[in-house]
C-alpha cells in the first residue's frame, strides 16, 4: 500500500496534514487559523515553508482530501 487521499471535514485536518481542497489547491497545514476573519464557520490553511508561504481559506465544513500515508 501506498499513500491515498481521504476525504475529511476541513475542521478536521491537524497540523502538519497535505490537504487538497475542492479546487485542487494543495498545501501543508503548517498551521490552522480559525476563526479566520472574525467568522467561526471558516478557517485558513497556511503553509510556511523555507519553499513558500501560502493561505488558503475553506468553510470549516467543507469536504476536503487529506494525504493519509499507510
Amino acid at each position: 500500500m501506498g499513500n491515498q487521499w481521504e476525504v475529511r471535514k476541513a475542521s478536521e485536518v491537524q497540523p502538519g496534514q497535505r490537504v487538497r481542497t475542492a479546487d485542487g489547491t494543495e498545501v501543508t497545514a503548517t498551521r490552522i487559523e480559525r476563526p479566520f476573519m472574525g467568522r467561526e464557520a471558516m478557517l485558513a490553511f497556511i503553509e510556511d515553508t523555507d519553499e513558500r508561504w501560502f493561505k488558503r481559506p475553506a468553510p470549516a465544513d467543507a469536504d476536503v482530501e487529506v494525504l493519509v500515508h499507510n
